[in-house]
């Protein structure tokens, strides 16, 4: 079983930063692929950023390419999601989750094991 933990989500003014953490345990945290998907009010959850296990490959939702960017750190089992340039629409709830996998998903449907999200709020 794997739990995962978001954390740094907030209120932030358009054209501002934020940086979410997710939090894994387990010691086989390097052979999971993980993710960030997002869910706004009203809306389906919608895939943002992911990244592989082994070398690292990322893979962004058209959306978010060249704003934000996803990163690992596999000797502390984190997973990261820098995200600048923030637009309004960028606002809703941030989940992290993962699979013990070799292949990358952009459904939730692929993912086994979803984090409680954490808000973010862009402001215009």
């Amino acid at each position: 079983q794997v739990q995962l933990v978001e954390s740094g989500g907030g209120l932030v003014q358009a054209g501002g930063s934020l940086r979410l953490s997710c939090a894994a345990s387990g010691r086989t945290f390097s052979s999971y692929v993980m993710a960030w998907f997002r869910q706004a009010p009203g809306k389906e959850r919608e895939f943002v950023a992911a990244i592989s296990r082994g070398n690292g490959k990322t893979n962004y939702a058209d959306s978010v390419k060249d704003r934000f960017s996803i990163s690992r750190d596999n000797a502390k089992n984190m997973v990261y999601l820098q995200m600048n340039s923030l637009k309004p629409e960028d606002s809703a709830v941030y989940y992290c989750a993962s699979r013990l996998s070799t292949l990358v998903g952009r459904t939730p449907q692929f993912y086994d094991y979803w984090g409680q999200g954490t808000q973010v709020t862009v402001s215009s």
